[in-house]
């Protein structure tokens, strides 16, 4: 299935009924009296989130949503029907913004979670709403009220605990196949990962999380080269990073610790908040590379940022466990800090 996460649509509630002008055949009454009932109120529009979808492409094929409307009064005093509600199924971590004006209608980010986005139109009244001690047959009766009616805008922002980033080919795809069931597409050539994967990581029968590879980013991505910031938004609702470095093919220390600059300066460029963020760093592909070359590379980094990265092969296994800890530590943590605040 497409990965969809950016698309337009249509709602509208449904119109009210109207109210009916109808008189009963009574003896001595005028007119028989007035006995039109309300029309019913039309459906209202819900925008639920449901952690069953993963992408908004079914939104390409429907564009319009719209809620039944109110049937209308009738006589005897009898009501009209209300008009069904219509709730539309979003994936969780989808944002609702009104497209003339930009305005959040709804950020939906748990399962379940249901806002009101379109109100239906109220039923109009019948005639023996207007009966009075000098009005005793009213042939009056009021039109329904007509519905909501928006363009918006759905955003889809994945919902993970962690994000893997890196330039192209750093090895996030390798990872997140190696440590969850996900399956990602895996190539040596940049951009081989045209979409955001989720895997969910399990550390033991009770204990799981979320990993999401985004994208590789490229310098410029903030400004739009490359796959652009069409991903970086996925990175946003992430409780930490997990910064992978392909240092296989380096020259040296210098151009190697060159690529991990690159995308802190797209996160800067991008959202500058982005920086505050936990980040655990991984050297990759460690596995081709002399253990004279692997220290210092480690050395080097650690010296330049102050703090202890771990080496990395996915493919032959070497700290793919001590991650996965590491990983659930650095969640743990967030959580903490968080729930202080």
């Amino acid at each position: 299935m497409r990965f969809i996460d950016e698309v337009s649509i249509i709602i509208e509630s449904g119109k009210g009924g109207d109210g009916c002008s109808g008189f009963r055949r009574e003896k001595y009454v005028p007119m028989g009296g007035p006995d039109g009932g309300d029309g019913g109120d039309g459906g209202n529009v819900y925008i639920q989130a449901n952690e069953g979808l993963n992408t908004l492409v079914t939104f390409r094929g429907k564009k319009h949503y719209k809620a039944e409307k109110g049937e209308a009064g009738m006589g005897r005093q009898m009501h009209g029907k209300y008009g069904e509600d219509l709730v539309v199924q979003v994936p969780v971590g989808t944002i609702v913004r009104n497209s003339e004006t930009g305005d959040v209608m709804a950020d939906l980010t748990e399962h379940g979670q249901k806002v009101l986005v379109a109100e239906g139109g109220r039923g109009g009244l019948g005639n023996m709403n207007f009966k009075t001690s000098t009005n005793q047959a009213p042939s009056k009766a009021t039109e329904g009220k007509e519905g909501e009616y928006y363009e918006v805008d759905l955003e889809l922002k994945l919902i993970a605990d962690l994000a893997l980033i890196g330039l192209p080919n750093a090895g996030k795809s390798t990872l997140i196949s190696v440590i969850s069931a996900a399956k990602p597409k895996i190539a040596d050539y940049p951009f081989t990962t045209l979409e955001p994967n989720l895997g969910v990581v399990k550390i033991d029968d009770e204990t799981s999380f979320v990993v999401a590879d985004i994208p590789g980013l490229i310098e410029d991505a903030s400004e739009g080269k490359g796959l652009g910031i069409k991903f970086l938004k996925h990175i946003e609702r992430t409780k930490a990073f997990v910064h992978l470095v392909d240092v296989s093919w380096c020259l040296d220390e210098f151009e190697a610790f060159e690529q991990y600059v690159i995308i802190r300066q797209e996160l800067e460029k991008y959202n500058k908040e982005l920086l505050n963020k936990k980040e655990l760093i991984c050297l990759t592909k460690v596995d081709a590379m002399t253990e004279e070359e692997r220290e210092k590379y480690k050395a080097f980094f650690e010296e330049q940022l102050d703090r202890k990265v771990v080496l990395l092969s996915s493919v032959s296994n070497e700290n793919v466990e001590q991650v996965k800890h590491l990983m659930l530590r650095v969640i743990q943590e967030e959580q903490i800090r968080t729930e202080n605040e």
